[in-house]
């Protein structure tokens, strides 16, 4: 078990303790959500795991997105490529499901960039005892000013009338917000600034593709360094703690608990 883990099975047993049956995990990309999370369920009796990136809008909705409201919506990740709806109602059924009741959990398919037909999706047997979701931008806040606001990279200038980012504010205020309201708890991983979720995330994509430290190929480094950018102004607006209440593990750049 990793420090990380640890600290944060820690913080998961005393919201379990103290109620709570739907734990939102939050935390920039790269950090080790996924590996915390397979050290909860396996720690904590009774409890599933769900990721908010099995939620995305399917490929042809998000390109039906992209074509109606703006191009950057072609890139799945931010406020709006999610399916929010789906979200709550599954949280809902798992939580009132009978002993004997199958819950059918939406699998998206990044390789392919779609959601899984319905037949490939997880089943969840009976009511969990605690439900853990995690995501990287669960809990934030919504900011209306955002969409006024100067561009904060190049692919916010890609943006220059605020249309992208207005969608993604409208969303955090409303079918987002009423998803955040479904969590008992909030625990948040907090990186030591944006600059390390960019080598998380090359180390990330290294891990996905097999290949040793350090040997990622320029283009792919390009197209990293890119893709993240559509992450930090709401990555920004977490660590800087505008986001629901909850506890939070500061961590350094090698995700060493602080």
């Amino acid at each position: 078990m990793t420090a990380l883990a640890g600290r944060l099975l820690a913080l998961a047993t005393e919201a379990v303790d103290a109620g709570a049956r739907i734990i939102f995990i939050a935390g920039p990309q790269g950090v080790g959500k996924s590996t915390a999370m397979a050290t909860l369920t396996a720690a904590i009796p009774g409890s599933v795991a769900l990721a908010l990136d099995d939620f995305y809008l399917t490929r042809a909705e998000r390109q039906a997105l992209a074509r109606d409201v703006h191009p950057l919506f072609a890139t799945r990740g931010p406020p709006g490529t999610h399916d929010v709806a789906l979200l709550r109602e599954t949280l809902a059924r798992l939580m009132a499901a009978g002993p004997d009741e199958s819950v059918r959990v939406p699998v998206f398919d990044k390789a392919a960039d779609d959601r899984r037909a319905p037949d490939d999706w997880a089943v969840v047997r009976g009511a969990p005892r605690v439900i853990f979701v995690e995501g990287w931008l669960l809990g934030v806040a919504a900011d209306p000013a955002a969409a006024e606001a100067p561009p904060l990279n190049a692919v916010e200038a890609e943006d220059p009338d605020g249309i992208w980012r207005a969608y993604q504010e409208a969303g955090l205020a409303g079918p987002y917000a009423r998803l955040w309201d479904m969590a008992d708890a909030f625990l948040y991983l907090d990186a030591p600034g944006f600059a390390a979720v960019h080598d998380w995330r090359i180390e990330q994509e290294e891990t996905t593709r097999g290949l040793a430290p350090g040997t990622l190929d320029d283009a792919r480094r390009d197209w990293v360094a890119r893709f993240i950018l559509h992450y930090q102004r709401l990555t920004e607006r977490l660590l800087a703690g505008h986001r629901r209440p909850g506890e939070a593990i500061a961590v350094d750049r090698l995700r060493r608990p602080l």
